[in-house]
């Protein structure tokens, strides 16, 4: 007697899903996070809020500071630049390049405005520092409440 299989329509999907996944893996109009990390252009970076404004480092191991370029937009900041390889001539095989080089970018929004007319930048062992100060329509405002003092009524002792 011949062995009867019961049809699943989940595993045809599952194999579907496979394909599907297979095609994207092999031509990515896009990246993930995760992939550009690997990517020369990733420019991995921190960022802090004070109540004046922000800090922004980021690595940028191997790049002169005459070739980063740093533009405050509003509220987002871009970070550019290039890595430029070295033009030493090697006799031997290389065994192994792993060092990146060429043209890199990075934007991203912060939460508020920026005053960039007050914005500072220093590049010291391959890490970019940006001080952002918040435009000061940005800051918030204390106001003091009053009202009217309390009137007592009476005799002076």
């Amino acid at each position: 007697m011949p062995n009867i299989v019961r049809w699943d329509p989940f595993t045809e999907m599952d194999q579907m899903r496979r394909t599907v996944d297979r095609l994207f893996s092999e031509f990515r109009p896009y990246r993930l996070a995760s992939d550009l990390r690997s990517e020369f252009g990733y420019v991995p970076v921190d960022i802090s809020e004070t109540d004046e404004g922000f800090v922004v480092t980021a690595n940028l191991p191997g790049v002169e500071p005459a070739n980063v370029d740093v533009q405050v937009h509003g509220d987002t900041v871009t970070i550019k630049g290039e890595a430029r390889e070295e033009s030493e001539e090697s006799n031997g095989n290389w065994l192994r390049r792993e060092r990146r080089y060429g043209v890199f970018a990075r934007s991203f929004t912060l939460p508020a405005t920026i005053d960039s007319d007050k914005a500072a930048a220093s590049f010291e062992h391959g890490v970019l520092k940006l001080t952002l100060p918040k435009s000061e329509t940005e800051k918030p405002k204390s106001i003091k409440v009053g009202g009217k003092k309390p009137v007592i009524e009476g005799k002076k002792p």
